[in-house]
């Protein structure tokens, strides 16, 4: 879980305006930095916080993207009704995740090191999070699809060189292969997550 928590907290300073699509990624995620450290230090109540964080997941990140590929094989052996539920579902823990792991944070600061497009579909792009006190300085690569230019969208997250996106997978994978491959085990865990 402590992998994730990073994942929401980098994931926040994803919000694509429109202004900003022209922009290159680096450029892109250094004015995002600095408009998120402002929204995060503000005096907005928590609720508030939550809705705008959740506003700017739905729109910067491929959430769906993102949940098929941690669905892993048993994306291809499920039937058109279980996809759908698992998409909602994933919608919901995602959203419920990111949002409750990023809101406590005031103003976590981001430097941009550099940039690599990898080809017509993705650019990685090399950030460092700075230390404090309280944690270490980390690692981290932006893999943005670029696909279309007018709507790049993070499919992934690398901390310290661990992708966030693979390991949700394998969590998500472990716990059907522990049920005898029943889709439904995946269900029930994120629908305990989400009464919580």
């Amino acid at each position: 879980m402590k992998l994730l928590k990073y994942l929401f907290i980098f994931l926040f300073f994803t919000n694509f305006s429109n202004e900003s699509f022209a922009k290159d990624p680096s450029a892109l995620i250094n004015e995002i930095v600095d408009e998120a450290a402002s929204v995060l230090s503000s005096e907005d109540p928590v609720e508030s916080k939550i809705i705008k964080l959740n506003a700017i997941a739905e729109r910067s990140v491929d959430i769906n993207g993102i949940g098929m590929y941690t669905l892993g094989k048993y994306r291809k052996s499920i039937s058109e009704e279980q996809k759908s539920k698992y998409q909602k579902l994933f919608r919901s823990y995602f959203l419920k995740s990111f949002s409750s792991r990023l809101v406590d944070y005031t103003n976590p600061r981001i430097s941009v090191v550099s940039q690599k497009k990898i080809n017509e579909k993705y650019t990685i792009v090399n950030s460092i999070l700075e230390a404090t006190s309280k944690r270490p300085q980390v690692k981290i690569d932006w893999r943005i699809y670029t696909k279309n230019p007018d709507r790049p969208l993070i499919r992934d997250l690398i901390v310290e060189g661990l992708s966030l996106a693979r390991t949700q997978k394998e969590e998500f994978n472990s716990i059907i292969q522990n049920n005898d491959g029943n889709i439904n085990s995946l269900f029930k865990t994120l629908e305990e997550f989400l009464i919580k």
